[in-house]
């Protein structure tokens, strides 16, 4: 009914200690409620605390006697966004007794990564749950097929803030756009791994789509194409303060928030205030700024240390070179931070 942790991933560090440990534990009866134990293993399991090293994968592996007694789609979803790879291993069919509890028969398909069988193994009895063995344990090795194990390329909400002003021009839009086109390729996209966001601003501002509008990258791709170009003043301050309120607001908790800002002028209002509330909200800010943008605003803009966060290009036609920087920088910051 209720789950309960046996032992952690630090509690035993060697063979001999954890097999005692796993032949120690009894069997407690109750209901098969696979949803609350896997939220109980998101929640507590893979943390800092209990012995969770950032490299390393985070996997899951969910033995159902039959089919589980309660909703997994719900929970399943938030593993994965956290990064867990949850394997299952159903053995049996539901008893009689249990098939009125039964609310998702098809609940495999719905609860894991990715849907083409890697993630699950239906065993037909007890007896032979041993030939499982070899093939789940190949399955957890092959660490470049766990797709939910976090990455800087599947786990951020990254919301592009785009300068429409007068002085960008028809052309140079176009071009600006490609540059936020080519910047979102990199990313794996969908509505569990990245999601991507813009709003375009001159002295007003504009959403032109949240992160939960498009799920993959086509999608985003065609979205950036369509965006039109409006013309007007430069307020990067109010911008950065609208993207705060309509863009980031609707982040997910479990997702890296990056603001990618371009501008190719100085703005008209304050930007050090705006910077600052994004900084508190944990946004994580590039700056991207073109021609006539002022570099000593990009560095107020772009998070700390603004060496690596803010970038400046004498022309439009040479954005394309920063991509490939702004992907590393992400990843390598990415990877420098304690991950749960």
């Amino acid at each position: 009914d209720n789950p309960a942790t046996q032992f952690n991933l630090k509690t035993h560090m060697n063979s001999q200690d954890l097999k005692t440990a796993i032949e120690k534990i009894t069997q407690r009866g109750g209901l098969s409620n696979v949803g609350r134990a896997i939220s109980f293993v998101t929640k507590n399991f893979f943390s800092k605390a209990n012995g969770n090293r950032g490299g390393a994968p985070n996997v899951a592996v969910v033995m159902v006697d039959g089919w589980p007694t309660d909703k997994v789609e719900e929970v399943s979803r938030v593993a994965r966004e956290s990064g867990i790879n949850v394997f299952f291993i159903t053995v049996e069919g539901a008893v009689e007794r249990e098939k009125h509890y039964v609310t998702e028969p098809n609940f495999a398909s719905k609860a894991v990564c990715r849907t083409n069988g890697f993630y699950s193994f239906n065993v037909q009895s007890w007896l032979s749950l041993h030939k499982t063995v070899q093939p789940l344990v190949k399955r957890i090795c092959d660490t470049d097929r766990l797709a939910c194990s976090k990455t800087c390329l599947n786990s951020a909400d990254i919301g592009f803030v785009i300068d429409g002003s007068s002085s960008v021009g028809t052309s140079n839009f176009r071009t600006l756009l490609q540059f936020v086109a080519n910047i979102s390729k990199e990313f794996e996209i969908s509505d569990t791994d990245t999601r991507i966001g813009a709003v375009q601003y001159t002295y007003e501002q504009r959403l032109e789509f949240g992160f939960d509008k498009y799920n993959s990258k086509n999608d985003i791709l065609s979205a950036i194409r369509r965006v039109g170009y409006w013309s007007g003043g430069t307020s990067t301050g109010a911008a950065i303060q609208y993207a705060l309120e309509q863009l980031f607001k609707k982040s997910k908790p479990n997702k890296r928030k990056i603001m990618i800002l371009i501008t190719d002028g100085r703005s008209y209002d304050d930007v050090r205030i705006p910077a600052m509330a994004a900084y508190r909200k944990g946004v994580i800010t590039y700056a991207v700024g073109i021609a006539w943008a002022a570099q000593d605003e990009l560095e107020v803009i772009a998070t700390h240390p603004a060496r690596d966060h803010s970038f400046f290009v004498d022309e439009f036609d040479n954005l394309y070179k920063f991509v490939p920087r702004i992907v590393k920088n992400i990843c390598t910051e990415f990877n420098s931070q304690p991950r749960n």
